[in-house]
């Protein structure tokens, strides 16, 4: 039974749930008997919460039984990115600096998932502080990619990548400041979406650059995306960047998604393809090939600023990194050092041994950037340049419903095999990065494997506030297709 209930999609179980054929407290146990077998492997979770779990799925199979009301996700079980803010358990963000931090207020999302009758099971493991690529800056421990353990998952949130590629959870959340949901996802050959900056609230999401961050979810399917953006999204006004509900109103984004778009008009930068390895050129334009086939028509643009894309992210998240974690001092929270001999030491001590050398490295950076002397000449320039990228994906939405590129230009790669050289590092994101700095939604599907059965991302773009016809051009897709169903053999 636990096999079978494993396959299901989000919705799927959801349903089976709703009607009593399955009850939740199965689930929950299916989950957890798979993690316990695999995830010494995997190291996707960094704290698990089966007792807490069981009781909650207990909780939902009584109300189904009584015929009370459930929520849209009853039920199902559901990891989130520790970065995230709970009540139960510690937040961690990855790093020793809050090892054992314990939050007082719950993330505006996971209320809305407890809310939802979803049962949370776990929290997991990232890049510290977000801060990453390949979920090899994580402070406390290793994840790995389920399909090759000598390789990363990909970064920053690896470890809910992996967690759903390897049947751990049915969904998670991440966060995607720089391409951290799509880029993991995209390794490890799930969906993951990035909504548009301000769609879901904030609040409770340790941040990492305020300007940038936005929580989304990894799935199995573009169908449990729709489903989870539709419990996560909405106003909140205790987020000053949550959007009004009248210019972005919330509904059930899986309610149309079958529905293929008619008249599709897709624009692909050519360009963009000769920085990207040869497997992973020819997987998207197979995937081209068959949006051609349904009917889309296909426009070559140029995105002339996109280059500089780098460039401008690296100034301008580190600067608000280097803003956001001052508070990270040994006084306000987190790790102190013992035995100061005087209040510099306090915060000079605490923060070099807590924090990693990729915090530290960011930290520095922004500080310069940030600098007198210094602030016209790098941060205020990058804020122009994010502004003529801005204008690149208004152009190019003015004549495309939306913009096809790969997720990434390589797949997984080796462990240890970026961490000396910090730059390799950050190209890794040379595709995702851009979005953004627009703010603009953005998806990665599977659509292909190489040669090494690694999986390889589309990544589909779209303008602002439009996930509900962003979802329904990638379900055209993953409809043609069975690159979603596979999973790694473990």
């Amino acid at each position: 039974m636990s096999k079978d209930i494993l396959k299901l999609t989000c919705r799927e179980l959801r349903d089976s749930i709703a009607k009593g054929e399955i009850k939740s407290s199965e689930a929950v146990s299916a989950v957890f008997e798979r993690i316990e077998k695999y995830d010494g492997q995997i190291g996707a979770y960094l704290n698990t919460y089966k007792n807490d779990a069981l009781g909650k799925a207990k909780e939902v199979d009584g109300k189904i039984s009584k015929g009370k009301s459930i929520g849209v996700l009853a039920g199902v079980p559901i990891a989130v990115k520790d970065v995230l803010c709970t009540t139960f358990g510690t937040t961690t963000c990855g790093s020793k600096i809050l090892e054992n931090f314990h939050s007082p207020y719950n993330a505006t999302v996971i209320e809305k998932l407890l809310a939802a009758d979803a049962v949370i099971i776990g929290k997991t493991n990232l890049d510290e502080f977000a801060m990453g690529s390949s979920t090899e800056n994580s402070g406390l421990k290793k994840t790995v990619n389920p399909w090759d353990k000598s390789r990363v998952p990909g970064g920053s949130s690896g470890g809910s990548a992996a967690a759903v590629a390897a049947k751990m959870c049915f969904a998670a959340l991440g966060s995607d400041t720089g391409g951290s949901i799509r880029q993991p996802a995209s390794f490890c050959g799930i969906t993951g979406l990035k909504p548009t900056y301000g769609r879901v609230s904030r609040y409770g999401l340790v941040a990492y650059g305020s300007s940038l961050d936005q929580i989304g979810p990894l799935t199995a399917s573009v169908g449990d995306c729709a489903l989870l953006l539709s419990v996560i999204a909405g106003h909140d006004e205790r987020d000053s960047t949550s959007v009004d509900e009248k210019m972005a109103p919330v509904y059930d984004f899986s309610a149309e998604i079958d529905e293929p778009l008619k008249n599709l008009k897709i624009a692909v930068v050519p360009q963009l393809f000769e920085g990207a390895d040869s497997e992973v050129v020819n997987a998207v334009k197979g995937a081209i090939d068959i949006y051609k086939k349904l009917g889309a028509e296909i426009i070559e643009i140029k995105m002339p600023h996109f280059e500089y894309a780098i460039a401008a992210y690296y100034l301008i998240a580190t600067a608000e990194a280097s803003s956001n974690l001052a508070r990270y001092d040994g006084v306000h929270y987190g790790h102190r050092t013992k035995n100061p001999a005087d209040y510099i030491e306090v915060y000079t001590k605490s923060r070099n041994e807590a924090f990693g050398q990729e915090v530290k490295r960011r930290i520095m950076l922004g500080t310069y950037a940030l600098s007198s002397g210094y602030y016209d000449a790098y941060y205020l320039k990058a804020l122009k340049v994010r502004n003529l990228i801005r204008g690149d994906f208004t152009a190019a939405f003015q004549k495309a419903d939306c913009v096809i590129m790969p997720t990434s230009p390589t797949t997984a790669f080796k462990i240890g095999e970026k961490t000396a050289d910090p730059l390799q590092m950050y190209l890794s994101d040379v595709y995702t990065i851009a979005v953004n700095l627009a703010g603009v939604p953005a998806i990665s599907i599977p659509c292909g494997f190489d040669k090494n059965n690694l999986p390889i991302g589309l990544q589909i773009i779209a303008s602002a506030f439009q996930e509900e016809k962003l979802l329904r051009i990638a379900r055209m897709f993953e409809s043609q297709t069975d690159f979603h169903k596979r999973r790694p053999e473990l």
